[in-house]
């Protein structure tokens, strides 16, 4: 392979290539592909430890780096030309590498996993003609491990794991399965500490921790890079190398778009960046969503628009966790590093699946600050979360913007029957604490209709149950199950809920609610100003 830059078209001027959906490196590179040059970093995993743990959203380039490191432990010195690893790397030493990938299947049962490791067990055995151990597939890798490296000239292998946890994640919500998982996957890993001796590098990533399944318990041999400064843009594009490498097909995007550069730059910050795996970190672009952009021109929510997954929609099903506090709680780093009790506390599950970042840190409690990384995760969310809790309205009697209008103009009695036609309008199947779910319901909506709204925003005498505020008006409103709009009404006054906005020149509006825990859905309310 000859030398060429790393990413700019050639001197043919032929359109720059973006690897969309592509996660091999070998392809990439031959078929002149756009690459960020993230081998410096892997020169160093190389060259300071053995056996490494990765924590990163999907679809944020974990793929891709073990697919570059198998290349480099393969020894495949001209696919690394041009990169900076070349001026890193002097022996280039060739390894058997057992590169396994566990997001390539649907696990409904035990047999679905072990089935697809024997593959990968036999495709090694016959790869480096080694006799089958019995059927055991823990004794089987083991066997591999050891008589692959016997074949090395170093004595040693490469194992790279892809999803380490994608069996653990689908089974959420049935937890005689998850066990089941757990006892094969912990059996199998478990060789990459016993077969210490053979091993020359090992990396497991995936989306979670799974701490409490003890899956890691016997791996202390492990390095978990997540949260480690030096290795915060492993994954993903930093803004330096957004400008290094694609300053001019942002500049056409910014053209075609009616935008000068600094306001695409600014677009593309807003949409894309803001992922935080340290505190003080630079921001980190999600580099799927990033490339089709950059391939396509066009300002969408890409990643949001490839799916939320089953295991979070379990999560979501299972909790009575109020949404408002998703961006006000503060957790500490062992708190952010398992999903223990997800379905009292989604917060951490939130944080390592990307629907949360890092953006502070308070050193005297030595807790960290999350909110959404930008607005592609957040108005994803917001919708994805709307859908959810609105059941399958989608508008139907609802007026959109007969809403947005009566709310902006100060008419509380209009907004208040349209909204009392959109809950008659749903199909309702969740389950959990009435409140709760009234709550969230009303606060995802407001904030899809682009309104602030703020959830038990507190006072001196008790908590407003919601509090929506415009350029114009403020309405308060007190919500209450299988009561009257009146009792709801009562206590605004008698909490005095109106009081901090006494010397606010708005127009304030005190609404009292009566949702119907039978036909779960609002049956009176009462309106004061």
């Amino acid at each position: 392979m000859t030398e060429k830059p790393i990413i700019f078209a050639d001197e043919n001027e032929e359109e720059m290539k973006y690897p969309i959906g592509i996660q091999t490196f070998k392809n990439i590179r031959e078929d002149d592909f756009a690459y960020v040059d993230k081998t410096a970093h892997i020169f160093r995993l190389a060259s300071e430890g053995k056996c490494f743990f990765l924590s990163r959203p999907r679809r944020f380039g974990k793929s891709l780096l073990l697919s570059t490191l198998k290349s480099y432990f393969q020894g495949k010195k001209e696919m690394f030309e041009g990169l900076a690893i070349s001026k890193l790397e002097k022996e280039w030493k060739q390894y058997p590498v057992l590169h396994i990938d566990l997001n390539t299947a649907l696990y409904t049962t035990p047999e679905a996993l072990t089935g697809l490791i024997g593959m990968f067990l036999s495709e090694w055995e016959k790869e480096f003609s080694i006799k089958k151990e019995g059927e055991d597939i823990s004794t089987r890798f083991r066997n591999v491990i050891a008589n692959a490296a016997r074949q090395s000239p170093e004595g040693k292998v490469v194992i790279l794991i892809d999803e380490y946890d994608k069996p653990l994640l689908e089974a959420i919500g049935n937890p005689e399965l998850q066990e089941e998982y757990r006892k094969i996957l912990k059996a199998f890993y478990s060789n990459i500490k016993s077969c210490d001796e053979y091993i020359r590098f090992a990396m497991l990533t995936g989306v979670t921790k799974f701490s409490h399944l003890s899956i890691f318990s016997g791996l202390n041999n492990l390095i978990d890079i997540s949260m480690l400064p030096q290795y915060a843009d492993i994954c993903g594009f930093s803004e330096r190398e957004l400008h290094q490498y694609f300053d001019e097909r942002v500049g056409e995007i910014a053209t075609a778009n009616g935008f000068t550069k600094e306001q695409c730059y600014e677009r593309l910050k807003q949409e894309y960046d803001g992922y935080h795996f340290f505190p003080g970190s630079p921001g980190i672009y999600n580099p799927f969503s990033l490339l089709n952009v950059l391939g396509f021109g066009v300002f969408k929510h890409y990643w949001f628009a490839t799916g939320t997954p089953n295991f979070l929609v379990e999560v979501i099903k299972k909790c009575d966790y109020p949404l408002d506090r998703l961006t006000t709680e503060q957790k500490s780093a062992a708190d952010l590093d398992a999903i223990d009790a997800m379905y009292s506390d989604p917060i951490p599950l939130f944080f390592q699946s990307g629907y949360l970042t890092i953006t502070g840190f308070n050193p005297e409690f030595s807790t960290y600050l999350l909110d959404f990384p930008n607005r592609e995760v957040e108005q994803g969310f917001v919708r994805f979360m709307s859908v959810y809790y609105h059941g399958g309205n989608r508008n139907g009697v609802f007026n959109i913007v007969n809403f947005v209008e009566s709310v902006r103009n100060g008419d509380p009695e209009q907004f208040m029957t349209i909204l009392q036609s959109f809950y008659a309008d749903g199909d309702y199947q969740l389950t959990g604490k009435l409140e709760v779910y009234f709550q969230n319901s009303l606060l995802v909506l407001f904030k899809l209709m682009g309104f602030y709204v703020q959830m038990e925003r507190h006072t001196s005498k008790g908590r407003m149950d919601v509090t929506l505020q415009t350029k114009d008006y403020i309405y308060i409103l007190e919500l209450k199950v299988d009561k009257s709009a009146e009792e709801a009404l009562q206590q605004i006054e008698e909490k005095q809920y109106a009081a901090p906005f006494a010397s606010d020149p708005r127009k304030l509006f005190k609404i009292g609610v009566c949702f119907s825990s039978e036909e779960r859905s609002i049956t009176e309310w009462k309106v004061e100003s």
